[in-house]
C-alpha cells in the first residue's frame, strides 16, 4: 500500500512539473469570418483553465457547472486541421473553436456518486457532479504500477479513457489485489462492495497507442 501512494504521489507531482508548450496564438482570434478560438488547460484534477492563466489553481479555474457541463460533453479529439498536435482536443460551441490540452487526459474522474435510479455508482468527472457520470466499472479499473496513474473508461469521443483524480485514486488503491503478490504488476483483481472482479485491462491498448503515437 505505501509503495502505492508513493508512486501515485509522485506521479501527480511530475505532472505538476510538465513544461508548458510554447505557442503562439491569441485569445479570441478570428482566423476566418465570424470565427473565434479559445485556448483552454486541463489539470490532472479536473480542473479548467484559460490555457495563458499565469496562476493555475481553484481560485482561478472555472467553477460554472452549467458552463462546465456544455463545455465537458463538447469534448471530441481535435481534426480542424488546427494546432492538433499541441491542443489534441476541442469543444466546439457554435463558430467558436475551443482548443484544449491536459495534463494527461481532458476527462478526469473525482468522485464516485450513487445512482437511486438504478442503485448502481456512477464516476463523476471535471467538476460537473451528476451532470457529467459514466456507469462506474470496477473490473475495467487500470493501475499502472510504474506510475500509479489510475485510468477508467470514457466517452469514446474523447479517447475513451479517463484519468482518477489522485485523491480518489488513493481511495480505490487498496481494493487492487496482485494474483503474484503485491510487488506484482499490474493488478490481477479488484475488490468492490464485496465482489471480486478480474481486470479486463481493455483500455491498456487505447492509453498505449496514444502514448506511441
Amino acid at each position: 500500500m505505501l509503495r502505492v501512494a508513493l508512486l501515485l504521489r509522485g506521479s501527480w507531482r511530475s505532472l505538476l512539473q510538465s513544461p508548458v508548450r510554447p505557442l503562439s496564438y491569441e485569445q479570441g482570434q478570428s482566423p476566418e469570418p465570424s470565427i473565434r478560438e479559445y485556448f483552454y488547460y486541463i489539470d490532472h484534477q479536473g480542473q479548467l483553465f484559460l490555457d495563458d492563466a499565469r496562476v493555475k489553481n481553484f481560485i482561478t479555474c472555472f467553477k460554472e457547472k452549467q458552463f462546465l457541463v456544455f463545455f465537458f460533453k463538447q469534448i471530441r479529439k481535435n481534426q480542424t486541421g488546427r494546432y492538433e498536435e499541441e491542443f489534441p482536443y476541442v469543444s466546439p460551441c457554435g463558430r467558436e473553436r475551443n482548443f484544449i490540452r491536459c495534463d494527461d487526459r481532458p476527462i478526469v474522474f473525482t468522485h464516485l456518486l450513487q445512482d437511486p435510479s438504478s442503485n448502481s455508482e456512477l464516476l463523476s468527472y471535471c467538476g460537473g457532479a451528476e451532470k457529467l457520470t459514466v456507469k462506474f466499472e470496477p473490473e475495467k479499473l487500470v493501475m499502472f504500477r510504474d506510475n500509479g496513474r489510475v485510468y477508467h473508461p470514457a466517452p469514446e469521443k474523447t479517447g475513451g479513457v479517463g484519468l482518477v483524480k489522485s485523491a480518489l485514486a488513493f481511495e480505490l488503491s487498496p481494493c487492487f489485489e496482485y494474483a503474484a503478490g503485491p510487488d506484482s504488476s499490474p493488478p490481477t483483481h479488484f475488490r468492490w462492495n464485496n465482489k471480486r472482479y478480474s481486470l479486463t485491462n481493455e483500455i491498456v491498448q487505447f492509453i498505449e497507442s496514444e502514448k506511441g503515437s
